[in-house]
């Protein structure tokens, strides 16, 4: 397999352990897992002293790609189809609302529902086609304003300054909702995007306890349907 060629010097690390020093795992995932659940893998690996994370941050739609390149050996992925030489697995469902600031809600307020043709939208970068999504599933086009703002954390403050909406994971949005930060525009309309974890197909404990470690995280967190 491609990736196996690619990374033959990793892969043989992973198999036969490394001679000096710590075994580098180069995982690509997406910007809102590394800002919610994946963050309990990196408190595994925490533990660790074999092992060192190298992440690549990239949108669950593209992820598989780095697969096929060789240049990751796991990935958090939206795409269901394995990669050749690659084991695949459904994590579960991490679930989007569109919400914006209190303010901003009532600024494009429309009878008893929004301006969803008009309204500015901000989006994490030029792959980030979920706000599309849902306008589509409403039967609107894309809004005349967009704001992009690649950064998970800043993604999720410039909403609650008002910039524009966006749907937000659940994890980061719920607090929010409690605390009045943030309100949900539509309390039916939701994303759901499907998680899965690829990896190489290897004999490596290592890569059997980083797997582990995913699929962990992703229980106390994502949702199975």
């Amino acid at each position: 397999p491609l990736a196996i060629v690619r990374g033959r010097h990793r892969f043989r690390l992973l198999v036969h352990g490394a001679a000096r020093g710590p075994v580098e795992l180069s995982v690509a995932v997406n910007a809102d897992s590394l800002a919610t659940w994946f963050r309990g893998v990196l408190a595994e690996v925490a533990g660790w002293d074999d092992a060192s994370l190298r992440l690549h941050v990239e949108d669950q739609a593209w992820s598989a790609d780095l697969l096929r390149r060789g240049d990751v050996l796991g990935a958090v992925t939206s795409d269901p189809v394995a990669v050749q030489g690659c084991a695949v697995e459904l994590l579960g469902t991490l679930r989007y609302r569109p919400a914006a600031s209190p303010e901003f809600a009532e600024r494009w307020r429309r009878g008893r529902g929004y301006d969803w043709d008009r309204m500015p939208i901000v989006v994490f970068n030029e792959k980030d086609a979920l706000q599309h999504d849902l306008l589509a599933a409403r039967g609107a086009g894309p809004p005349p304003v967009m704001h992009r703002v690649p950064t998970s954390h800043d993604f999720h403050e410039a909403v609650r300054l008002g910039l524009g909406w966006a749907v937000i994971p659940a994890p980061q949005l719920d607090p929010d909702l409690a605390s009045g930060r943030l309100v949900l525009l539509s309390s039916r309309t939701h994303v759901d995007v499907p998680l899965h974890w690829q990896r190489w197909r290897l004999d490596s404990p290592l890569l059997e306890r980083l797997t582990a470690a995913v699929r962990a995280a992703a229980t106390n967190t994502l949702t199975r349907h």
